[in-house]
């Protein structure tokens, strides 16, 4: 691509630009240049500017990691504004900025959105998710980490018109307590992965809720989940056959006598069993493992 670039630029060869945009430059040309470098290409010319807002216009998937330099709030605003096609965003990275005011108007003007990624976006608001809500109804995938604004009317608002979800990030989504999780799993029961890490008023009543709602539950993470005890994890096992992976790192009434059932299936899980867990210990201390008969 970058070899086809050179050459438009050479005054006695044929232009790039004169290849059909919609049909060549657009989906077989375009597409395959990381997005800051066709921000760069738009201070070529005006019609290299041209083209690459058409691109920006026609864009399937926006990811904010793929531009190095932090976006300015205006860059973002303008960037987005004529696109009513996106089906991925990804904005981990303009927490520093990004409010209501700049989300709001890309979220309602793109219904086909079925992955949003808004990790540590923290001066948004629930009308974000509520928009959200109300303008995505084909939504699959939601990451809200490190969003604190998240409560429970605005997480209602989403399982009400999300009901495809099929994975959710809740960690360290304080302001959530039982209620609100259990109100989402009953409504999106074709979740497959959910995140309720770091989170102190998550307990067994969410977990039991989830068990039974979500069959197709394959990856649920409740680090630091310090109210999770042994009885909703066994109802785990016994309800959500295709579980592959459990996190409860720091799950302190959590133990071996539920985990077991588990690791017997082939679950992977985050901790050791525990004698494993003391001979790492042991031989962090000593600076080697015993030999030890683990049969015995």
């Amino acid at each position: 691509a970058f070899w086809c670039l050179r050459m438009s630029l050479t005054p006695t060869r044929r232009c790039l630009l004169d290849l059909p945009w919609e049909d060549i430059l657009l989906p077989h040309i375009l597409c395959h240049l990381p997005l800051q470098q066709l921000l760069s290409l738009q201070r070529v010319s005006k019609s290299f500017q041209s083209l690459i807002q058409l691109y920006l216009a026609n864009m399937r998937c926006f990811d904010s990691n793929q531009i190095k330099f932090a976006i300015p709030r205006a860059a973002f605003v303008n960037l987005l504004k004529d696109n009513k096609v996106l089906q991925q965003l990804a904005l981990q990275n303009c927490s520093a900025w990004l409010t209501d005011c700049e989300l709001l108007p890309v979220i309602e003007q793109n219904h086909h959105l079925h992955q949003i990624q808004l990790k540590g976006c923290v001066q948004l608001s629930r009308h974000a998710l509520v928009t959200i809500s109300l303008s995505c109804p084909n939504l699959r995938q939601l990451s809200l980490a490190q969003c604190d604004w998240v409560d429970s009317l605005a997480l209602r608002s989403l399982a009400d018109h999300c009901k495809a979800l099929e994975a959710v990030d809740l960690t360290a989504c304080r302001q959530l307590k039982d209620e609100a999780i259990c109100y989402l799993v009953q409504k999106c029961s074709r979740l497959k992965s959910l995140s309720l890490a770091v989170n102190a008023n998550v307990g067994d009543v969410a977990v039991e809720e989830t068990a039974k709602c979500c069959p197709e539950l394959e990856h649920l993470d409740l680090t630091g989940c310090l109210r999770v005890k042994n009885d909703s994890i066994r109802i785990l096992a016994e309800y959500c056959p295709k579980l592959r992976s459990l996190k409860v790192k720091h799950c302190h009434n959590v133990a071996e006598s539920s985990l077991s059932i588990l690791r017997s299936r082939g679950v992977e899980l985050d901790v050791e069993p525990p004698l494993r867990r003391a001979l790492i210990l042991l031989e962090d201390v000593v600076g080697f493992a015993p030999f030890i008969n683990l049969q015995i």
